[in-house]
């Protein structure tokens, strides 16, 4: 978190501001833009979350229903066997009794024989009975489920829309604002920005906070750089995992996935299921998570650079570390219990 202040990029002060009367700062202009495009990622990141979850939901909902369906078919065959079962009960009820024809028979010992049968029908009869009331238990329960599956499948659809509509909305505010821009404003605020980010990068690097000599990649984390590489010049798209676009964390779960080690979705979930790791010990590979509430990520390459998605409107590639206000690393291929804070 201490990071986060320190290099998070701050605008200049001595910078122009547009000439219209009324017309507001620089620095008003770029506190609102990223103010929006920060929304419209959280929004983003949201709907991936939600995606996610309907995703594992719609996989537990069809394995229910298919097993449903299997308890179904065995309760068919049960119910079969105790009809049949009811049916030669009712047909023997004037057999006389097994112990009577014991006492009368000639031959003992085919007698006791019979009686053998006898006893293992009626074992198997109560099987019958047992398996029957098994399966109608094992199917109800089996059907509560799917019922409260599929509820519960319907309640995420239902969320996904409503966010996925938050983030329309949200990207419709930041194409308003910069609608309502003059083309010199326009080329004033991408100025004002990279100044901004210049000087946190600048303070970053002189502060001696990251140690590349020391930091080699591992064999997993080059292929993941390599595949976040290949994917500069590649349009952002929120929600998107490649392979045409990319969202932030689009971008570093696919490359990771590539690499052969699947990390979760979204950037709050890299956050808060990778082992964290200080930025002295930072190697590429290492995913980088920004924002107090972790709503943007990039992959670290060396050299104090980022690959990254970065926002609506632009597309993946290089960019200083401290492009954003930076809340911390994450390394996906150690283990949670060899990690630090």
């Amino acid at each position: 978190m201490a990071a986060g202040t320190v290099l998070a990029p701050r605008p200049a002060t001595a910078v122009p501001e547009p000439r219209e009367p009324g017309s507001r700062s620089l620095p008003a202009l770029l506190t609102d833009l990223q103010r929006l495009y920060r929304e419209a990622e959280q929004a983003t990141e949201t709907y991936n979350a939600t995606e996610e979850k309907l995703t594992r939901q719609r996989a537990e909902t069809g394995r229910l229903e298919k097993e449903l369906a299997r308890a179904r078919l065995s309760l068919h065959d049960s119910r079969g066997a105790a009809g049949r079962l009811a049916r030669q009960q009712y047909q023997n009820t004037g057999d006389i009794s097994p112990y009577v024809r014991l006492l009368l028979a000639r031959d003992p010992q085919h007698a006791l024989d019979q009686g053998h049968v006898i006893g293992q029908v009626a074992r198997e009869r109560a099987e019958t009975v047992g398996r029957l009331a098994g399966t109608e238990k094992k199917a109800a329960g089996l059907a509560r489920a799917a019922r409260k599956a599929l509820d519960n499948q319907l309640t995420l659809a239902a969320r996904r829309k409503k966010t996925r509509d938050d983030v329309h909305r949200r990207l419709g505010d930041v194409e308003k604002l910069l609608a309502s821009l003059t083309p010199e404003q326009l080329t004033a605020l991408a100025a004002f920005e990279k100044d901004g980010v210049d000087k946190a990068q600048k303070k970053l690097i002189t502060s001696g906070t990251l140690n590349d000599d020391d930091n080699k990649p591992s064999a997993k984390g080059q292929r993941a750089v390599r595949y976040a590489v290949r994917q500069i010049g590649k349009p952002y798209e929120w929600g998107a995992e490649g392979p045409r676009s990319y969202d932030c964390s689009g971008l570093t779960s696919e490359a990771w996935r590539n690499a052969g080690t699947p990390i979760p979705r979204t950037s709050q979930e890299q956050w808060a299921k990778l082992p964290k790791i200080p930025l002295r010990k930072l190697r590429p590979g290492d995913l980088v998570i920004y924002f107090p509430e972790a709503t943007h990520v990039a992959m670290y390459v060396g050299k104090g650079k980022v690959v990254q998605a970065p926002r609506h409107g632009e597309k993946i590639k290089l960019s200083p570390l401290a492009s954003h206000p930076v809340l911390g690393a994450v390394r996906p291929d150690v283990r949670p219990s060899g990690a630090r804070s």
